[in-house]
Formats: C-alpha cells, structure tokens, sequence
C-alpha cells in the first residue's frame, strides 16, 4: 500500500474516532490566520494561538480576502423531502495480501421519508469514489460533497451538485482549489447558507489542525491554525454567514468571527461557548435558522445554547442500539426542526419539537450493506 494510500486509511480512521478523543488543550487554544503578524508581548491567548512552526508541505492560504458568505440565503423549502449519503471506497485485502484493493462507491440520493434510494450522484472527472463526508444548504437541493480520487496517489475532492424537484441529482460542479492543499485526510466539511463558500477542517502535519474556507466560484482559500488541537470538527456555517462555529478536539464549542478576521487576525474574536464536562465528548454542531443559538449533542443527548449566554435546553435523548460511537454526529435540516443521523445503515429522524424519533433503511443502488454505515446530510 503506497504511503498516500496509507494516509487517506489512518485519516478515515481518525475521523471516526474524532468524538471519544479526549483533548487536554481544550479551551487553550486558538485560531491563526495565515496573515498573523509577529507581536510582542502576545496578549492574552484567544482560541487558536499558536507558538511553534508546524511542518506543513503548503503554506497557509492567504488568497481569499473575504471569507465570509454573506449572500442571499438559499431558500427554506420546508420538511426535507432527500437525504444525501457518502461512504468511503470500500478496502479489502485478498487473500493474505497486506495490499489493499479499494472498491469505489457513488454518493447515494435517497427519499427522506422511506430512506429509499433514489438515484446515484455522478462524480466530477478525476474522481472515482465518494468519501464519507456530505453538506447540505438549507434548500435540501444544494449539497457540497467530499470524492476520493484514486487509491495509488489518494486525495479527497470537492464538488457541488444540486438536486431536482423529483430529488434527482445535477450534472456535478468540481470545486478546483487555487491554492495547494494537503487533502489526504479531511475532519469535517460544511456548506454557507448562500452556498458560496465551504469550511473544511484538516489535520497538520506535525501537530495540530486547520480551519480553511473556500470560495465555490474562484477556488480561492483562506486558513485558519491551532498547533494546540489535533481534531477540529462540527463546522457550522451562522444563517448570515459572518461567523463558523466548530468543536475543538470534543473538548469544546467555539464561535470564530469573520467578520475581524480579515483585517486584524490577532485580535479575531473567537470565543469558547461551552466546554465539555466529565468525559463525553461533542461532535457536531448546527445553527438554529436565526442564527441566536448552537444546537449540539453531549454524547447522545441533543440540546440548544444561546450564543448570547444562558443554560442549555434539552431537545431529544435518542437511545442508540449497542455498539453506538459515544458522540452523535448529525444534520440539522434547514427549517431546524429535524435532525438526521445514522446508524447501522438506518436514518433516525429526530423532531426537535417534541423529541420524536422515527427511523428509516438507508437503502443504495451499489453494494448494498458494505463497509461502514455512510454519513448523511439534508
């Protein structure tokens, strides 16, 4: 198996560890924009400080100006009628070979009422698989999806497609990167309202992790370091696009500001909203449509918090089967009153009115029931 190849496996293979990873830096942190001029004395640390060069193979991305997403919102179309799902290219070993052979899988459309599958999303050229990370704006149309590209030379890819009243998918829209990037493995990915703009966060080699935000239309990017958390995830796009909370190593949630981002990287506000007690860890995140509270999961308990302070409200308590992860990782739906998360090749559907859970099969059209259980997002 070459190094790469190596690589993209261990990545996998972090992600779906990502929640039980205990972060004793947590709240210590804090973000760095590429743009950080050298100050001394340093103030007092906010969320993403970093001390020490870290060895990465590409600088930080400088060459987005404007990281925020403060275009017309992409409209509401009430009860999400598709889901989205994406697994990663399924790997056996033949035989007593120590060589792996990667099967590809497409990204899956499904009906979000009965989980069945509706149509398989086509890759862009130079893509062969889907990986296992999906976004949805709040139209449930737009999705920003995550394709692998081959097994000898392995990178993930970003592509738009776009779904039609009957739920089938778009011609994809392959989202190309000006500037380079080590994509070998990928935490999290999240799609801005207006659907101008994707978050994804990554690991750094030698230590740490980042936060970038790509323009869909130019390719352009801008980065974002701590050298204080191996894990950043739970990327959560604000409704007006200002502002991109994230969990810090599920030790934390924390707000990044964009708007003082791109004039005055040092003082960035980047705050800690809430950090986790005792040992069950955060995972995923979503705005609440006015943008005035978190909705987020304490191991497997589903609540809100206000941005603007106040104690958290319980919204559901799901109770997985045995054999669940100890985090939840879920999509919120545009309207924020349904939550989508998976597992053992089930959609559980929470209402988060009332708490309700139903569940449906997640059903696809190629190797059904293989490998893990695939993301999804509406």
């Amino acid at each position: 198996m070459s190094s790469r190849s190596s690589a993209a496996l261990a990545g996998l293979a972090l992600a779906v560890l990502v929640a039980g990873c205990a972060d004793p830096a947590a709240g210590r942190g804090s973000l760095v924009s590429a743009t950080q001029p050298p100050v001394a004395p340093p103030p007092p640390p906010s969320l993403m400080v970093s001390a020490e060069p870290v060895r990465h193979p590409f600088p930080q991305a400088t060459s987005l100006a404007e990281p925020m997403a403060t275009g017309t919102p992409l409209a509401t179309t009430g009860s999400p009628r598709y889901f989205l799902s994406a697994r990663t290219p399924l790997a056996h070993f033949p035989g007593r070979s120590k060589t792996a052979v990667f099967t590809p899988v497409p990204p899956a459309v499904h009906d979000a009422g009965t989980g069945a599958f509706i149509a398989n999303v086509p890759l862009p050229p130079g893509v062969e698989s889907s990986w296992h990370l999906v976004a949805a704006a709040r139209d449930n149309r737009t999705f920003a999806v995550a394709g692998w590209t081959e097994p000898k030379n392995p990178d993930i890819r970003f592509f738009l497609v776009r779904l039609g009243e009957d739920g089938r998918p778009g011609v994809p829209t392959a989202v190309t990167q000006t500037d380079p990037d080590d994509l070998t493995s990928v935490y999290d990915l999240a799609l801005s309202a207006d659907g101008t703009r994707l978050a994804y966060s990554t690991p750094l080699i030698g230590g740490g992790a980042k936060i970038s935000v790509l323009d869909v239309a130019t390719g352009r990017r801008r980065d974002w370091k701590t050298l204080t958390h191996s894990m950043v995830h739970g990327l959560s796009w604000a409704p007006d696009g200002r502002s991109l909370a994230y969990v810090l190593g599920g030790r934390a949630i924390a707000l990044l500001d964009l708007t003082r981002l791109g004039t005055d990287p040092e003082g960035a506000a980047s705050r800690i909203i809430k950090n986790a007690t005792g040992v069950i860890p955060f995972e995923s995140l979503a705005h609440t449509p006015d943008g005035g509270a978190l909705i987020y999961a304490s191991g497997h308990t589903v609540e809100r918090i206000p941005l603007a302070g106040g104690p958290p409200q319980v919204l559901a308590r799901p109770e997985l089967p045995p054999g669940a992860s100890l985090s939840l990782r879920f999509s919120v739906d545009g309207t924020g009153e349904h939550l989508l998360y998976v597992h053992n090749w089930r959609a559980y559907q929470v209402s988060l009115a009332d708490g309700a859970i139903t569940s449906v099969p997640i059903t696809v059209g190629e190797r059904p029931g293989e490998g893990g259980s695939p993301r999804a997002a509406w």
